[in-house]
C-alpha cells in the first residue's frame, strides 16, 4: 500500500491488526498488563475489614482485600489446595478470613493459612508454606494499584514521568486536589466494543472535539481550535473554562463548592490525563473524574467512570442536583468518545486500514511520540515506527 502524504505531514499509526489480533491481546496482557502498574479501584471501595475487590490482571484474576489492622493487600485469587476461586463476585465482604467455596480451607485476611477440614491428618505440613500468593500493591493519593511481576519497579518511577509531562513538573498542583479524600458521587459503567487503545488514543486528542462534542467544546472552547504543529503537545498551565462558565457541569452554572486546597490559579480550568496502562484522570475546581479501562476483549473494552466530589458534597441532599448537572457534562462526552471508537473498530479488519491510518500533526507529539513509544517500548518493539513492528501475533 503506497504512502499517501510524506512522513514530515502525516505519522503512520498502528496497523489494524494491532486491534484485533487475539496474538497481540494475548501479548499485551502479559508484556503490559501482566508487568507494569496497572490501577484497579479505590481505597474508599474497602472500608472495612473483611472487605474486598476481584480484578483481572493479565491472565490472573487477583483479590484486594483490607485486612484486620486497616492494611490492604492483594493476592491471587487462586485457592492453594484445587484451585479453585476463592471470590466469586467482583466485591463482597469476606468477613473475618477467606473461605474457599469448594473444600473450606480457610485463610486469613494477611493471606496466611488459617486451616483446612481434617487438618489434624496433615499435621505435620507448615501452614506457612500455603498462605496465599501476594501481589504487588501501592496506594497513591487513594488509587489503589497492583503489579504481578516478582521484582517490580517502584510504583512513583512509572506513575510520576506522565504526572511530569502532563503538569510541567508541578506536583504540587496534584497535591492540592486532594484526591484520597474525595468520595464517589456517582458511577457509571460503560461495555465499548472497541480496542482499548482506540479508546484511549481518542483520549489524548481534540482533533475530533469540535466535531463531536459540542457540550464540551462550549465549556472548554481551547477545545474547539486546533492548534500546534508536530510538536504540539498538552497545555500544562490546563485549559480554560468558556466566559460565563463557572462550572464544569452541563449548565454551566456554579453549584457546588470547590475543592477546599485549591489555588486561585487552579479555579476554572480543566486537566485530563491517560496514566498507563489503563487509567484516564480528570482535575476540576469542584471535582475529579476517574475512568478504569478493563480489558475483556480485542475488540471490546468495559470503562468504568468515576465522579468524585468532597465529602460533605456528596453527603448533603441539596447537592444532588450539582452533582447530576456535573456528571451529565462528561457522560455525554464518554458516549460520544466510546460511539466514535465504535465507528473505526469495525474497520480495523479492512484491507484499507491493513498498515494503519495516519496521524495529523496535532496528533503526533501526544499519540505518535508519547504513548506509541511507550506501548512500543513495553511490547519489545522497534521504536522506529508501526511499520517496523512484527507481524500479527509474531514475537519480538
Amino acid at each position: 500500500m503506497s504512502v499517501i502524504a510524506p512522513s514530515s505531514v502525516f505519522m503512520p499509526t498502528l496497523p489494524g491488526s494491532y486491534y484485533t489480533d487475539p496474538g497481540i491481546f494475548e501479548r499485551e496482557q502479559h508484556e503490559i498488563f501482566s508487568r507494569q502498574w496497572t490501577y484497579a479501584c479505590r481505597a474508599e471501595d474497602l472500608p472495612a475489614p473483611g472487605r474486598f475487590v476481584r480484578r483481572r490482571l493479565g491472565d490472573e484474576s487477583v483479590i484486594v482485600v483490607r485486612g484486620g489492622d486497616g492494611e490492604l493487600r492483594a493476592f491471587l485469587n487462586v485457592c492453594r489446595h484445587r484451585g479453585a476461586s476463592l471470590c466469586l463476585t467482583d466485591s463482597g465482604d469476606a468477613g473475618r478470613a477467606i473461605r474457599c467455596p469448594y473444600h473450606a480451607w480457610a485463610y486469613n485476611l494477611d493471606g496466611s493459612l488459617i486451616t483446612a477440614p481434617n487438618w489434624r491428618s496433615m499435621a505435620a505440613i507448615d501452614k506457612a508454606d500455603y498462605g496465599l500468593h501476594p501481589v504487588h500493591l501501592a496506594e497513591w493519593h487513594g488509587l489503589v494499584w497492583l503489579n504481578l511481576s516478582e521484582d517490580p519497579e517502584p510504583f512513583e518511577e512509572q506513575i510520576w514521568p506522565q504526572l511530569d509531562y502532563r503538569l510541567g513538573g508541578d506536583r504540587a498542583k496534584l497535591e492540592r486536589y486532594g484526591l484520597a479524600g474525595l468520595r464517589v458521587g456517582k458511577r457509571i459503567e460503560y461495555e465499548v466494543a472497541a480496542n482499548w487503545k482506540i479508546i484511549q488514543e481518542n483520549f489524548q486528542e481534540c482533533y475530533h472535539c469540535g466535531t463531536i462534542h459540542p457540550e464540551l467544546v462550549g465549556a472548554l472552547p481551547e477545545f474547539a481550535v486546533l492548534t500546534g504543529g508536530a510538536d504540539a503537545g498538552y497545555h500544562t498551565g490546563g485549559y480554560g473554562f468558556a466566559e460565563g462558565v463557572e462550572s464544569f457541569s452541563l449548565s454551566g452554572h456554579a453549584e457546588l463548592p470547590r475543592l477546599p486546597c485549591l489555588d486561585p490559579d487552579d479555579d476554572r480550568k480543566y486537566y485530563g490525563m491517560v496514566l498507563r496502562p489503563n487509567c484516564f484522570l480528570s482535575l476540576l475546581p469542584d471535582h475529579a473524574i476517574v475512568h478504569r479501562f478493563e480489558l475483556v476483549a480485542p475488540e471490546v473494552t468495559r470503562v468504568v467512570c468515576e465522579w468524585l466530589f468532597a465529602p460533605e458534597t456528596v453527603a448533603d441532599p441539596a447537592h444532588a442536583p450539582g452533582i447530576d448537572d456535573a456528571v451529565e457534562l462528561f457522560h455525554r462526552v464518554n458516549q460520544q468518545d466510546f460511539a466514535a471508537s465504535e465507528w473505526c473498530q469495525p474497520n480495523m479488519r479492512s484491507r484499507a486500514y491493513r498498515n494503519g491510518g495516519v496521524l495529523v500533526p496535532t496528533e503526533q507529539e501526544i499519540i505518535g511520540r508519547w504513548y506509541y513509544r511507550w506501548y512500543r517500548e513495553s511490547m519489545g518493539l522497534d521504536t522506529a515506527g508501526p511499520d517496523a513492528t512484527p507481524a500479527a501475533g509474531e514475537r519480538a
